[in-house]
């Protein structure tokens, strides 16, 4: 079993800690135009690419790497999450109205559970170390498919439910949670990222430790 860091927004930190949050999907990046699909291969991570024929697994595979690795790990690997915060720096918490319950000096706070809006500086959750992460995943299965073959219920399984996302509130509907997805990932990636329709690894997972 090994441990590895994964990056959360603050928003998908709070659905995990709501439980609303089991699965993750990241870009696979070793796409390449002729392969059409992925099957497991293997038992330590390594995923093998389909291709139409094997005329064009002979011709790409000195500049394609037709086996992959996933770079999560394997099922029963942990992932530990690396989120927006900050060290907390007073011996008085400066929010009276807010009940932060902080203890001490170089204690890290965390933007999903103490945001005060007042202007506070985050550390980005790039540069959290492994002793101030909270939240520590355990991989349940590992899939490769293409983003848009996410159904609703992976959707809510993402942390989206059928609601008014941001983009949608000031127009007065509400979205199912698969558009919610769509909308969250292409604030993540770009305006046409869920077109491009990528393969995705798709990561479930089952929270260790930082849950409800």
């Amino acid at each position: 079993m090994k441990e590895r860091p994964i990056l959360f927004n603050t928003a998908m930190v709070q659905a995990i800690l709501e439980g609303r949050k089991t699965q993750t999907r990241r870009i696979l990046q070793c796409d390449h135009p002729v392969v059409t699909g992925f099957i497991p291969n293997g038992e330590h991570g390594y995923w093998k690419g389909t291709a139409k024929s094997d005329a064009v697994i002979q011709q790409y595979i000195t500049t394609f790497p037709f086996t992959i690795k996933c770079p999560f790990g394997i099922v029963g690997d942990r992932l530990w999450v690396r989120e927006t915060f900050r060290l907390y720096d007073s011996d008085e918490c400066p929010h009276a109205d807010f009940p932060c319950g902080c203890p001490r000096n170089g204690t890290p706070l965390f933007k999903a559970s103490h945001d005060c809006g007042d202007g506070e500086k985050w550390t980005p959750s790039i540069h959290m170390p492994r002793s101030a992460s909270r939240i520590l995943l355990e991989i349940t299965k590992i899939r490769v498919e293409r983003l848009n073959d996410i159904s609703s219920e992976d959707a809510k399984a993402e942390g989206f439910d059928y609601s008014s996302h941001q983009s949608a509130i000031e127009m007065g509907y509400a979205i199912g949670a698969r558009t919610n997805f769509r909308h969250e990932w292409e604030e993540i990636y770009g305006q046409n990222a869920w077109n491009k329709n990528p393969w995705v690894w798709v990561i479930e997972f089952q929270v260790i430790e930082g849950g409800e």
